[in-house]
């Protein structure tokens, strides 16, 4: 865990052609713009402060808090309010720019939406908080059929795996901080 207590962060298979987030430039230029877009129909205006947070937001490492975000804008202008970097995520979320996630420790998080991102999964320490993002073709194979078996169309989907990592199994007397979501028991006869 960081210093401000903040879970670390880790993405397998980052590539040159991504950014902090694991999203590609273009894929990062269809979201501003569509950003853009979103405000000038909202009649919402570009002020600087708006426009650091989004900038500090698109440039930050990925499943940021408010809090992160906060941490991160003020670095560059002290003055920026919790309630204004709150607003602009939300705007963020609601116009399909950044995805809200819940890992089970409190906190939403924020990440670029899929669609500028490589799709990828996660797996969630529940001892450190440690999140690690990875990507299985074959996972996404099976899911594609399991949903055509069904004739099922997925819009979206995600897929978070709770456990222990590495380094926390290797600890000794490692506690868990939490049970994090469970899958649903299946009633027995």
């Amino acid at each position: 865990m960081s210093a401000a207590g903040s879970p670390t962060f880790e993405r397998v298979a980052l590539d040159d052609a991504q950014d902090a987030h694991g999203g590609d430039k273009h894929g990062i230029d269809r979201l501003r713009e569509r950003l853009h877009a979103y405000m000038e129909k909202k009649g919402l205006r570009s002020t600087a402060q708006r426009r650091l947070i989004i900038d500090s937001f698109f440039e930050g490492s990925s499943h940021m808090t408010i809090e992160d975000l906060l941490a991160e804008v003020r670095t560059r202008e002290p003055s920026i309010g919790y309630a204004t970097v709150y607003r602009t995520l939300k705007l963020l979320a609601e116009c399909g720019v950044a995805s809200e996630r819940h890992f089970g420790d409190g906190p939403s998080r924020y990440e670029l939406a899929d669609e500028a991102s490589t799709h990828h999964d996660h797996l969630i320490c529940t001892s450190c908080r440690r999140i690690i993002e990875f990507e299985e073709p074959r996972i996404e194979a099976i899911q594609d059929e399991i949903a055509a078996r069904h004739g099922f169309e997925v819009h979206s989907h995600k897929h978070e795996m709770y456990g222990l990592c590495a380094t926390c199994r290797a600890s000794d007397g490692a506690k868990e901080k939490g049970p994090g979501p469970r899958a649903p028991r299946t009633p027995t006869a």
